[in-house]
């Protein structure tokens, strides 16, 4: 009998009981903005940046309204205006190369490699020929890490100032180092697909003090930056206060009630996804015409979506398979489609974001498939995925021989 998954690719779990009676207890006061607080109240917010401050062992953490506007301000803070070239990773979702345009700034697109990173060769390239680039912003996308260790050398040597997109690898290491403190700047987002999930959210971390200062004026602080628990103090904004634009982005008390029960779960949730992630990748080692991306031993990171590579297929193939997992169950996002579909585009989408042809990462591009791994799956739910997805490539491939 032919199996069929009929689970949902976009349901998340629910909002633990702990955050829900927070954000009670947030709507009966109805003190929502965070810095209307009552007389010796910290607030959801600054406490939710504690956390996240300690949760990193990062000095200071500022929260804002979206991923995006994270990376806009980390952005802002490190002086990028318009006409500046950004270098980032040519494999990423529009939001990334989107923040850079927004500046009017310029995105410069570095290729991917099949492990679905920046590919390092091709930075080195890019900022010695473009060497007014003065800032990487380094996304992580889908969850894989680059050599960070490798990056972050080229970065010195290269005098380029590193911001970590983080959205998807929250939780994250490499060689026990938590993604996002490798640079300047690690920008992480809340939002319902993420680690974290408040519908829309964004954190920042920094270890230095007048970055920290700049991003916390740029959110809005309305000079109340003493209000915070995870900020510098306050003469680090005397200078400043008056010359950072008003640029309001700040989180408010509702999500952060909501996040804050949510990152003391985070590594059960982690090690729940590795086993789900795991239970996939088992399944389809080994299927025939496809490969799975490396995951070298450094990188300890968090399984919550899942990749493969139907390398040099043509597209009408590509396009049969999707269509027949879908028909049992099974929802892929394919990479090289003709029209951006959903959240799934790529770089010669962006008109934003003009860019000369990037021949590795067309050839990635044009097989790569992905999909959602929510934490309502369970392990024997991966392990039938697996089974049809592996069911369908062996057919296709076996028709093509």
């Amino acid at each position: 009998m032919t199996e069929v998954f009929t689970g949902s690719f976009t349901q998340q779990e629910a909002i633990p009981e702990e955050g829900i009676e927070a954000a009670l207890a947030v709507l009966r006061h109805g003190r929502l903005h965070r810095y209307n607080l009552a007389e010796g109240e910290f607030g959801e917010t600054a406490l939710l940046e504690q956390d996240f401050a300690a949760l990193t062992g990062a000095r200071y953490c500022l929260a804002v309204a979206s991923g995006g506007y994270a990376l806009g301000a980390a952005l802002r803070a490190v002086g990028v205006g318009p006409g500046d070239p950004v270098l980032t990773n040519a494999f990423t979702l529009a939001p990334v190369p989107g923040a850079i345009a927004a500046l009017g700034a310029q995105p410069v697109l570095v290729e991917t490699t099949e492990a679905l990173t920046i590919d390092l060769d091709d930075l080195a390239a890019r900022a010695a020929a473009r060497p007014e680039a003065r800032v990487l912003m380094l996304s992580h996308m889908r969850g894989h890490i680059a050599d960070m260790d490798r990056l972050s050398a080229l970065c010195r040597e290269a005098g380029l100032t590193l911001i970590e997109d983080c959205a998807h690898t929250m939780g994250a290491h490499w060689r026990g180092t938590p993604s996002g403190r490798h640079g300047a700047i690690g920008c992480y987002s809340t939002q319902t697909y993420k680690h974290a999930n408040s519908g829309e959210g964004g954190l920042l971390v920094t270890d230095d003090t007048e970055l920290a200062a700049r991003m916390i004026l740029l959110s809005g602080s309305y000079m109340l930056y003493e209000r915070h628990l995870a900020a510098p103090p306050p003469e680090a904004f005397a200078s400043l206060r008056r010359d950072m634009p008003n640029i309001s982005g700040r989180m408010d008390n509702l999500r952060a009630a909501i996040l804050r029960p949510q990152l003391s779960r985070l590594a059960d949730r982690k090690a729940a996804w590795a086993e789900r992630y795991r239970a996939l990748e088992a399944g389809l080692w080994g299927a025939p015409g496809i490969t799975l991306p490396l995951r070298p031993e450094a990188e300890d990171f968090v399984g919550s979506s899942f990749q493969f590579l139907a390398l040099d297929w043509p597209p009408a193939r590509i396009q049969a398979l999707v269509a027949r997992a879908k028909t049992r169950g099974v929802e892929l996002k394919w990479f090289g489609a003709p029209e951006p579909l959903a959240f799934t585009s790529r770089y010669d989408h962006w008109a934003f974001a003009p860019s000369a042809p990037l021949p590795r990462t067309d050839r990635v591009l044009a097989g790569l498939l992905d999909m959602r791994l929510p934490l309502t799956f369970s392990v024997d739910d991966c392990a039938l995925i697996a089974r049809i997805l592996c069911e369908e490539i062996a057919s296709l491939h076996a028709a093509a021989a």
